[in-house]
This record gives C-alpha cells, structure tokens and sequence, in this order.
C-alpha cells in the first residue's frame, strides 16, 4: 500500500502535473497518451479500430477551479464528439465532472454537462460519466442521473474499493458500466484498504454486473482476472455482446489484441491532452504491477533516461524547480 500511496501523492502534486505538461513529450508521454489535439488523437483511434478495437476517449485536465476553464474543456470535449462523427471511428466519450466544473459550482457543471450530453445525443454518440474521489462521488450519480433522465446515452463507473460499491451496482444495474478498482486515498470508513478484500469485491461486482445488469466494462489489465470472467461467462452462457473488456492506451497492446482476435468486444481508454501526469500516476496507484508494463516505453533510448518511475517524478520536480 506504500507504493500506492505514493503514486496517489504524486498524482496530486501540481508542481509535478505542470512540469509534466512542459516536458512530457520529451519524456516519451506519447506512449500513454494517444495525441495532444484532436487531430493527433483521431489517427490513433483509426489505427486501434483497424485492429478491432473501439475506443473511449478522455480529455485529460487536472485542478479546475476556473470557469473559464471548464468551459475552454466543454468545447475541447464537444470538438472531440464533432470528430468522433466526422471521421467515422469507433469511439465514446468519457468525462470528469470535476473538469467540467464541479468544484466551482454543481448548476454550472449541469449546465455544461447537458451541453455535451445534447451533442452526443445528435450524433447517436455515449458518454461515460467517470467517478473520482469519494467527496465528488454522490454529487456525480446526482448529476448522471439528472442528464440520464432526458437523455438515454448515459453510463458510469463503479469502484470496488468504496464499501457502498454493491448498493450502487444494484441501483445502477440498468445502466452500461465500467467496473473498476480504484484510484484515490480514502479512509478505512468508507473504502477498503487492502489489495485482496479489494480484488475479491471487483470480481463479485463483475459476476453481479453480468448476470443481472446491463452491458459491463470490465476495465483491467489483470489476465488472471480476464481469464476468470471468461470461464464464468461461458459457465452462465452470457454472451460476448454483454461485455467488453477495456485496457489503457498503452498497456499490454498485445493481449489487447488477443482478446479482439478471440472475438471479445474490446475497448482502449484513450487520454489525450498536455495534461497527463496525474492520470497516470492513478493508473499506477491503482495496480503498481502497470510499472513493469509500460517503464521501459515510457523511458526510452530515445529520452536516454534509464531511471525507475519515482526517479522520473523526482526529474519533473527538479525540472520545474530550474525553470523558475
């Protein structure tokens, strides 16, 4: 759990999120993001659909506190579903409603959120409402279920970690959900802490989520986890279009490609934006075994830095600290 706490601490570090947004590219953050413009973001999404593989893409942004610029995200968010469209590829759009204003203010964010549910809604396009801490966690379902009212291309997230996860995988089971483990620090009152009460609740929410819910993500990079849903799907005959498994851009490209070849939906959670250091420091924090999978692309010949992760924090920091 040191490891993971670290990470998360790492991922809160605005010194860090800003150096990283100066010098990611240099650091090889190509390989865990999919482009810095939409542009860039579209032609990496062809090539993943080329390979059978759909996509849901996130417009990373960290600390907003401005409305100016929740609102410069709403327009980055809906050029992105006007693309989507255009060009034909198979994506979704996945969102934060902290990004889109939470923390200023909740009618604000609504506002912004229906926005981009109504242009979704045009273009036959769904949105996946992604959950954060626990402190945002009520006022997100509020507002999901405020716009999933009106509008019927609605989805969410449940984490595995909260000890209320079961409650609300039952009051959600109508709706498509990515299934997740969890990134943030919580208290013991409200999530669990250890790593196999955790794990031993995702499976069961995944089992619950497939045989009385609708369409599930089951987004993991674990292939004892994969191998397990497998063998359960095929013991309760679900069937393939149930489900779909989702990795991270980036992270074991080859089982993803496996997975698509044996005829299972398969779906790649596709960042883009400057802004991804703290995204991926949670993606670590939330199974620090990811180190080992994506280190050595993300520090590459070409960077010349033979360092660990941490030293690779530790690097920004130093960075930033030159340029003031």
């Amino acid at each position: 759990m040191a490891l993971r706490d670290m990470f998360i601490a790492l991922s809160e570090n605005k010194v860090l999120n800003e150096a990283a947004k100066k010098y990611g590219l240099k650091m090889g953050a190509q390989h865990v993001v999919a482009g810095t413009t939409i542009e860039e973001t579209i032609a990496s999404i062809k090539a993943l659909n080329k390979q059978g593989i759909s996509c849901t893409v996130d417009n990373l942004g960290e600390f907003v506190f401005e409305k100016s610029e929740a609102l410069a995200a709403k327009e980055q968010i809906i050029n992105m579903i006007e693309a989507i469209h255009n060009s034909g590829v198979d994506a979704h759009i996945s969102l934060k409603p902290s990004q889109l204003g939470l923390d200023i203010d909740k009618a604000f964010c609504l506002d912004n959120l229906m926005d981009i549910a109504e242009v979704a809604a045009n273009y036959n396009n769904f949105i996946n409402f992604d959950m954060e801490n626990y402190a945002r966690l009520h006022d997100s379902f509020e507002l999901m279920e405020t716009i999933n009212a009106k509008y019927n291309n609605i989805g969410t997230v449940i984490q595995a970690y909260f000890l209320e996860s079961i409650e609300n995988i039952e009051k959600y089971k109508n709706l498509r959900l990515r299934i997740v483990k969890g990134a943030y620090k919580e208290p013991s009152t409200i999530a669990y802490q250890d790593k196999a009460t955790i794990d031993a609740n995702y499976i069961s929410l995944i089992e619950y989520h497939l045989l009385n819910g609708s369409f599930t993500s089951i987004a993991t990079h674990d292939h004892h986890v994969i191998n397990h849903v497998k063998k359960f799907a095929e013991t309760h005959a679900i069937d393939k279009d149930k489900f779909e498994f989702q990795m991270l851009y980036g992270f074991r490209t080859d089982m993803q490609q496996a997975l698509a070849k044996e005829g299972y939906h398969f779906c790649v959670y596709v960042p883009f934006g400057s802004d991804w250091y703290g995204y991926f420091m949670r993606r670590l924090a939330e199974r620090p075994q990811n180190m080992a999978l994506i280190t050595k692309q993300v520090f590459t010949k070409k960077t010349n830095i033979a360092i660990g992760l941490t030293a690779g924090a530790f690097l920004l920091g130093r960075l930033s600290k030159r340029t003031k």
